[in-house]
């Protein structure tokens, strides 16, 4: 008797040891919906992407994401809270729970994905470039031997440059900072020849500049930089209302519901694919724990994924980003969205 007491006392405390260890799964909807806001983690200055006015309100393609997520929840695209983080905390704080997605210019890699959280799709693909002044006479990267360069430490930015100039046969003259804006401030006060970052990147704060025309983006493109909005790992639930916003917004572009459109449509005898989408049909809402109206809320408010390029970053802005390769499947580029149904 004593004897099967003890392996009784030996089972039970192994169940309480597995159940300390066993990993607590989030739910972040629930908290989300009990404090009535969405916790976005952003870029703090990024034109086009990211960045705010005199009165600290947020905008960019990266915030309308935000936007677009709050829309499907609440049905409102403005119960965000926005959290300005730097290159360096930016991946460090989404594990530790200060907010719940990152919507910043951030690259999907292996490791990042392992270590860090899920990438819930790609909202923009990039590639790494440098931009030079005119006046240098530099033209090309292949260039840059021994020229100093500025970029931000801890990125897949600082990476990629060693990569270049090792592949390259240059010698590399790195200047490291904090965050790319502090490597942009060195590059306008002539402290490198050259700043490195992504494209777009590089686009944005070239029209920053009180003389752009005075800067040149060089050809060649060294790495590829698929960015995307990313969400703590161990919650499905999250990670698929996360990815399916992002779905929402290009499979709208693809079937041309518009912001504008979007609620006549609804009233139409309109086709199969657009009565799923805005939840006149199906139960896509349901498994996803929201209502069957939550794509529709998204593209009410927000507009669908060529509203918001061409509102933030598109041909007619400042930055004049040509959509290339974001352009939708069914017009050469890369953006396929998987269908609601």
């Amino acid at each position: 008797m004593q004897y099967l007491n003890k392996k009784k006392c030996l089972a039970l405390s192994l169940l309480l040891s597995l159940a300390l260890v066993a990993p607590v799964i989030a739910d972040t909807l629930s908290d989300t919906r009990q404090r009535g806001s969405l916790r976005c983690g952003v870029n703090p200055d990024l034109p086009g992407f990211s960045s705010q006015n005199s009165l600290g309100e947020f905008s960019g393609f990266d915030i309308d994401f935000c936007r677009a997520v709050s829309a499907a929840i609440f049905g409102d695209p403005d119960r965000v809270e926005y959290y300005p983080v730097s290159a360096v905390e930016r991946l460090d704080a989404l594990r530790d729970g200060r907010y719940d997605i990152l919507s910043r210019n951030t690259t999907w890699t292996l490791s990042r994905d392992a270590d860090y959280g899920d990438y819930a799709g790609v909202s923009f693909y990039d590639g790494q470039g440098f931009m030079v002044r005119k006046v240098s006479g530099i033209r090309s990267a292949l260039e840059l031997d021994n020229q100093a360069i500025c970029v931000s430490r801890g990125t897949t930015t600082e990476l990629n440059a060693a990569d270049f100039f090792v592949e390259s046969e240059m010698r590399y003259r790195p200047l490291l900072f904090d965050d790319v804006s502090e490597a942009v401030v060195a590059y306008a006060e002539g402290d490198c020849a050259a700043l490195t970052s992504d494209r777009s990147a590089l686009a944005a704060q070239r029209a920053s500049f009180d003389e752009p025309d005075a800067h040149l983006v060089l050809p060649e493109v060294i790495s590829k930089e698929p960015l995307g909005p990313i969400v703590r790992h161990s919650d499905p639930v999250w990670e698929n209302i996360v990815r399916w916003t992002l779905s929402c917004l290009i499979n709208a572009e693809e079937l041309r519901i518009t912001q504008d459109r979007a609620a006549a449509l609804a009233n139409t005898n309109s086709s199969p694919a657009i009565r799923r989408m805005l939840g006149i049909e199906g139960d896509a809402g349901s498994k996803l724990q929201l209502a069957p109206t939550w794509c529709s809320s998204v593209v009410r408010t927000v507009g669908n994924y060529q509203e918001i390029y061409d509102r933030h970053i598109g041909p007619e802005t400042a930055i004049a980003l040509e959509r290339g390769v974001n352009s939708l499947w069914t017009n050469g580029g890369l953006l396929y969205a998987p269908p609601v149904r």
